[in-house]
This record gives C-alpha cells, sequence and structure tokens, in this order.
C-alpha cells in the first residue's frame, strides 16, 4: 500500500454511509432558499455535500477583512440535518483585490500573454505571493471550522491544472531554472542531459534558460519533457502549501484534492501520495455511446493510486454538461448506470456538480441534481431514486475490486510522447494506444488496475504497457522479475525508445526491454494517411491503419502474428518469448478496436485467463469484496437488453441475491443462472467469496464485434 510521504496514518473521510449529494453553493442563493434545499437533500438521500469552493471573495471581501456568519449557519444548518461536509479550503481562484494589487501574480501563455481576471484559476503556481495567501487563507477555515462535528474531510483548491496547467511567466521561468539546478546539479549536468551540441543550444549561465515558449522552430524535447515535469511538479508543491497547514492545524482530518480522471497534465502518482483519499470529477460525454469504455480505465486508475483502497466520486453530471461545443442530455436511466459504474470500480459514493442548477454565471446551463424546474425536474426525480437506491448497497462499502490484469501508466511517457515535436509520427501517443488496449480487454471482460512500470504487479496475472516510450533499468528489472515469477506481460509499439533525458538507447528500440522480449526494433514504420496494412493472426485478419514497425525477432521467439501486406509482408508483428515460468509479448503495430480482440484473446488464454467469445461493448461485470462477500455489479451500458451467464451454482458464483431488487438468482438447482438487462439496467449480485474471481459471459448475441 502506498503511504504518505509526510505521514504514515491512514485518515478517512468522516462518513458513516456511502457519500451522496454534489457541490453546494448556498452563497448564490437566500437563506430561504437554504431550508428548502435542505428538505429536497434529505429527500433525495443526500448524505454530504462540497462547499464553499469558490467563496474566497465572499468569505474575505477585503484583504484580512472576514464575514463568516453565512457560511456558519449554513454549516450548522447541513449538520443539523445529518448532512456531513466536504469543506474546501476556499482557494481555487483568487479574490479580484489579491490579483490586482499583485498582477504579476497572475499566469502567462506560451506566447508571454497575460491570462486576465474574469474566469477562475487566474494564479501562477510558482507565485509565492499566491502561495502566501493560500496558506494564510487555508489557516483561517482550519482555525474556524477544523473541529467543527459536521466535517467530514478537507478538500484543497480544485481540479488543479484545470485552466492553467503549465505557467511561462518570469517567475516560472525562475522556480523552472531553480528546479533544473536540483535535479542537475550544474549547467555541465543540464547541457549534457539536454543533449544541447545539436542546433548549438549551450548554456553559459543559469540565466539564459527560459520556459519553453514559442520558438522559430522545433523545441529542444528535453527542455520540453522537463518543463512538463516542471509543472507538475510545482502545481504539487502548491498543493504541500495547504497539506502543511492541514497537518499543523487538523492533523486527524483527511485531505483530498479533486481529480479530473485520466489528466495528462499532473502525475496523480506523486499527487496520491501526499493525500489521504482520492476524489474524481468524472463526465462522460453522452453523445459517445462508447463513453462508459473509457470512464472504467480512469475509474481503475482511481482505485489504483492508493493501492486499491476504495476513492470517491465527487463530481459527475446529472445530465448535461455546459462546456462542450454541443452538450447532449443523458438518457433517462443512464444517470443510474453511469453511478453506479463508479461504485463498481470502487468509489464509495456518488457526486454530482452541482446541487441546484445555477441561475446566472458560465454554468447556469450545467444540469445539477435539482434542475431550473426544482423538484419537477427530471434530474431531481432520477438523482431521488438513486439516493434512495444507493442505501440498498450499504454492503459494499469499503470493499476492493478484484482484478487479474493491470495496464501500466506512466507520466513520462505520455508527457513524451504527445510533448514532443520531431516524433517518427504523431499518431502514436501513449494515451490513444492505453484507452484503445484497455478498451479490448474491457469487452473481453476483465477490468483493468493501473500500476506504475516499477510494480508493485504481485496482485497481477497480466500486464500490459501500451507504451513505454522512456523506459529504464530499474522499469525493466522489474518487469523481467513479474515474468519470471509467471507473470504475462505485453509490451506495445514505440517503447524502450529512450531514456529519461530523451536519448536513444544503445542499440535502439526496445532499449532496456530488450533481452526479455527477445526483439529489436530496426525501424518504426508510420503508415501514410489512405493505406490500410494487415495483420495475418492465425485465422484472423487484422486492421493495421498508422502504425507497424520493422522487428528482428531471436530464434527462440515465437511469431504469434506477421504482417501480411506492404514492405513489411512476412515479418513478424506480434511475438511472444517464453521467461522463467511467465512470457513476454511484443505487440508492434497500432491495431483497430476489432483487430485488438484475437490479439487479446489470445494473450488472455495463453495465460489462464478467462476471455469472453461473445461481446458486447455495453456489458460491464465487476466484482468488489470484502473477502466474505464478493458483490458482482452486472452493468448494460446501452439501450438495447443483454443478458449475462452466470457460473453453475456451485462453481465460481454460486447462489447470489440481487441487492437492488432482492431477488435470489440461483434459487434452484435447475435455475438457468442467466441474467437478462433492460436498456441501462442493473444488478448487484452478492454471493460468497469465491477463490477465482467470478467471470461472467454473456448470452445475448447482439453486435457480437462491437
Amino acid at each position: 500500500m502506498t503511504q504518505h510521504r509526510d505521514d504514515e496514518r491512514i485518515r478517512e473521510a468522516r462518513i458513516d454511509a456511502l457519500a451522496y449529494g454534489g457541490d453546494y453553493n448556498p452563497d448564490q442563493w437566500s437563506e430561504e432558499t437554504w431550508h428548502e434545499d435542505i428538505r429536497l437533500m434529505k429527500e433525495a438521500g443526500v448524505t454530504m455535500v462540497s462547499l464553499p469552493i469558490f467563496s474566497w471573495p465572499q468569505l474575505e471581501p477585503e484583504p484580512g477583512v472576514y464575514d463568516w456568519g453565512w457560511l456558519d449557519r449554513i454549516i450548522d444548518l447541513l449538520h443539523e440535518a445529518g448532512i456531513r461536509i466536504d469543506l474546501a479550503t476556499a482557494t481555487a481562484t483568487p479574490p479580484s483585490w489579491l490579483l490586482r494589487a499583485h498582477p504579476e501574480m497572475g499566469p502567462s501563455d506560451s506566447e508571454g500573454h497575460r491570462l486576465e481576471f474574469g474566469s477562475r484559476q487566474t494564479y501562477c503556481p510558482s507565485s509565492p505571493i499566491w502561495r502566501e495567501n493560500v496558506a494564510r487563507m487555508t489557516r483561517a477555515m482550519a482555525e474556524r471550522y477544523g473541529e467543527h462535528p459536521g466535517l467530514a474531510m478537507w478538500h484543497i483548491s480544485n481540479e488543479y491544472g484545470d485552466h492553467v496547467s503549465r505557467c511561462w511567466c518570469p517567475e516560472s521561468a525562475r522556480h523552472f531554472r531553480r528546479w533544473l539546478q536540483d535535479r542537475y546539479g550544474d549547467l555541465d549536468g543540464l547541457n549534457e542531459a539536454w543533449g544541447v551540441n545539436v542546433w548549438g543550444q549551450r548554456y553559459t549561465s543559469w540565466e539564459h534558460i527560459e520556459t519553453p515558449r514559442k520558438a522559430p522552430g522545433p523545441i529542444n524535447p528535453t527542455q520540453l519533457l522537463d518543463f512538463e515535469r516542471f509543472s507538475s511538479d510545482a502545481m504539487l508543491e502548491l498543493f504541500q502549501v495547504e497539506i502543511d497547514v492541514l497537518r499543523e492545524v487538523t492533523p486527524d482530518i483527511a485531505v483530498t484534492t479533486n481529480f479530473m480522471s485520466m489528466f495528462r497534465d499532473l502525475d496523480y502518482w506523486d499527487f496520491a501520495e501526499r493525500e489521504d483519499v482520492v476524489t474524481d470529477d468524472a463526465y462522460p460525454e453522452p453523445a459517445d455511446p462508447a463513453s462508459h469504455v473509457g470512464a472504467a480505465l480512469n475509474y481503475g486508475l482511481m482505485r489504483s493510486l492508493k493501492g486499491g483502497r476504495p476513492w470517491l466520486l465527487l463530481e459527475s453530471s446529472a445530465s448535461a454538461t455546459s462546456w462542450r461545443d454541443i452538450n447532449v442530455p443523458k438518457a433517462p436511466g443512464k444517470i443510474r448506470v453511469e453511478s453506479l459504474q463508479t461504485v463498481a470500480h470502487g468509489s464509495d459514493g456518488v457526486m454530482f456538480f452541482q446541487w441546484r442548477q445555477a441561475k446566472y454565471g458560465q454554468e447556469k446551463f450545467h444540469s445539477s441534481m435539482l434542475g431550473h424546474r426544482g423538484e419537477r425536474s427530471r434530474s431531481y426525480q432520477e438523482t431521488k431514486a438513486l439516493g434512495n437506491e444507493l442505501r440498498l448497497l450499504e454492503p459494499v462499502r469499503g470493499t476492493r475490486v478484484r482484478s487479474r490484469v493491470a495496464l501500466v501508466v506512466d507520466w513520462d511517457s505520455w508527457w513524451g510522447s504527445s510533448a514532443i515535436e520531431s516524433l517518427p509520427s504523431q499518431r502514436l501517443q501513449w494515451a490513444q494506444q492505453a484507452r484503445s488496449w484497455h478498451r479490448a480487454l474491457y469487452t473481453l471482460g476483465h477490468p483493468v488496475d493501473a500500476v506504475r512500470a516499477t510494480g508493485p504487479f504481485d496482485s497481477y496475472d497480466v500486464v500490459v504497457v501500451p507504451n513505454l516510450y522512456i523506459a529504464d533499468e530499474a522499469q525493466a528489472e522489474a518487469l523481467r522479475a513479474f515474468v519470471e515469477n509467471g507473470g504475462h506481460l505485453v509490451v506495445g509499439p514505440f517503447s524502450g525508445v529512450v531514456d529519461a533525458t530523451e536519448k536513444v538507447h544503445d542499440g535502439g528500440a526496445p532499449g532496456p526491454l530488450r533481452d526479455l522480449l527477445g526483439i529489436e526494433v530496426d525501424e518504426q514504420w508510420p503508415i501514410s494517411d489512405g493505406i490500410l496494412e494487415r495483420i495475418a493472426y492465425g485465422e484472423d485478419t487484422l486492421d493495421v491503419p498508422s502504425w507497424s514497425e520493422w522487428i528482428d525477432a531471436d530464434a527462440d521467439v515465437e511469431v504469434r502474428g506477421c504482417y501480411a501486406s506492404g514492405v513489411l509482408s512476412g515479418r513478424a508483428a506480434v511475438t511472444r518469448r517464453a521467461v522463467g515460468a511467465g512470457s513476454a509479448w511484443y505487440v508492434s503495430a497500432m491495431l483497430t478496436h476489432d483487430g485488438m480482440l484475437p490479439v487479446f484473446r489470445d494473450i488472455l488464454r495463453t495465460s489462464d485467463l478467462p476471455a469472453r467469445d461473445v461481446v458486447n461493448v455495453d456489458a460491464e461485470a465487476v466484482t468488489r469484496t470484502d473477502g466474505s462477500t464478493d458483490y458482482t455489479f452486472l452493468l448494460n451500458h446501452g439501450a438495447t437488453p443483454l443478458a449475462f451467464q452466470l457460473p453453475a451454482s456451485g462453481t465460481d458464483l454460486p447462489r447470489g441475491t440481487d441487492l437492488l431488487s432482492g431477488t435470489d438468482l440461483l434459487s434452484g438447482a435447475d435455475a438457468s443462472g442467466v441474467v437478462e438487462l433492460g436498456a441501462y439496467g442493473a444488478a448487484v449480485i452478492a454471493s460468497p467469496h469465491a477463490e477465482a474471481i467470478p467471470f461472467l459471459s454473456l448470452t445475448d448475441p447482439t453486435d457480437p464485434t462491437e
């Protein structure tokens, strides 16, 4: 289990139920409305709200002049109603008086333009003035409310990096130089790391180094990579400023900051080490019929950031958002099934943005639990029903998701494959590969955890590495140990290409993974638009639309698939090498969604894990357990009915009861074990804990290829 860097204690949110509710902005409403809100919250089963996230100007209208009265009153009213409070430090954005007094603390873009006040997050993360005031406001909040009995946990800032994750201002440049000095020691170290002998970029003074603003041509790739690392670290330092204050004033209260799912700009492994509870803001696209697949990957990361401990969905949308080009509402039933999906994947609650829909401002068209029509609104009727249904799932709280498959999430490789301008192709990037590989595993029936490239891997049978562009010896050694001990590793294209300073490994890709995989990449072979290459894989022909590689395989490597067209025709495309008690696979191409399925079905079954023959991208099965009882969530994310086939009674999943309906699903020896789900349907089966993870096949052949 990952421990806190500053404190090994495990602090949990102080709430004795599944968290249910949303962001609440009482300062936008009259006190008469507050009483109506609390009445409706209780009817809807609300157990927690988040406040006052953006209320710094209302709490401190002038420097050093505080107005606590309204917040005191609403906190007391909520507590009296039995509603817990996820209390924000109110530091999500600066008040206008602070920015006008110190315009230098504002952020700048990559062309040096100052960003103006009038939205939110108008601050440079590196600004000492901003950090000083953040610490001061956090202390004021902690000293006033730290002992309030309604406090569930501290909510630091809000969605770090949502609007400003990188800043190119003079203060950021000074901070960047300090960060580089800490990393490289002296200019010789920096010049060597950055490979400055190319294009005459040698530095003779630290003061000559700037943030990588717009330049005449491609920017030094190591400088770009280091700026990504620095920017994430700068935001982490800002986060730590508030943590330090809260640890001092309220050492027993859990702290969190709300993440934004699979977010490129911040290394959440580092952030999660510093906080107590992982929380996430998740907004699957209602117009995308497969958005739940990407959501499952996001939630796999959230539960894995703390070694499998439950996390909390802190924001989601009751229906339409307000920030997409076209804000499509959710179909009836989607709120329920998407919310249950988060619980299935380890969230101990469901929270929305927001409780009451705003009348003004940038988010007045963003849906809420209580819509503009009040309790007559569809969103309120559906969220009220959901809140009362969640009470039936109370036994699930605190349990953990069962998974035998993990996907390596590596921010260095994500940044390197997306920030660098001089790559063989911009078509192969970490996030695109990760989502494609996860989709195949999801469709074949497996929930997927996330892991670092150095592990630990001991809980898994299969570890997949969609892309590890930047690889080092420590990662290679950890992956080798996993395979030698019986694990099955799958590595994707453009992996092991460079080291941490963006230098190509001796001998080329896959660098430190070469001896484990038993292959060498002679050339990356991106495919031009309009050309579709193919791979022969057993009886299947797989389409390769954008990326392939010329690889040479050692004599002890088994070739599972070969290129069947183009210049690479006849050459190895997918390989498998037996190493110790396990195996190491290499997939050298980017494949279509359909093309991924035969490969990963082969990988899973060769690794003695099951894989569905009949597939449907709308079908999802995830099991949480407390060690004595398994809770298997069956979800239909589509409008077409489908059916799951449960294992026979007495095997993996004996008799089971659906917690949502109370139905005994295997009530007799002749029971079919088929669970039929209508449009956006769900079941949660409680059954005695089985040694093997319950695996449910599909009986409905509808849409067998997604």
